[in-house]
């Protein structure tokens, strides 16, 4: 990708860094293990983002 980015693609790779976490360990306490993966968890090399 390039070194210079545009604003608006900044800011949405910015956004989609953020929200590819994983479960925090307390919803796991919360629902007693049943909450455990994160359905929209992406790999930056796998998948690319939605456009």
């Amino acid at each position: 990708m390039s070194r210079h980015k545009t604003l608006g693609k900044k800011l949405r790779l910015g956004k989609a860094a953020k929200q590819n976490r994983r479960v925090p360990v307390w919803v796991w306490m919360r629902t007693r293990l049943r909450v455990r993966t994160h359905p929209k968890r992406r790999h930056w090399r796998r998948t690319g983002l939605q456009k």
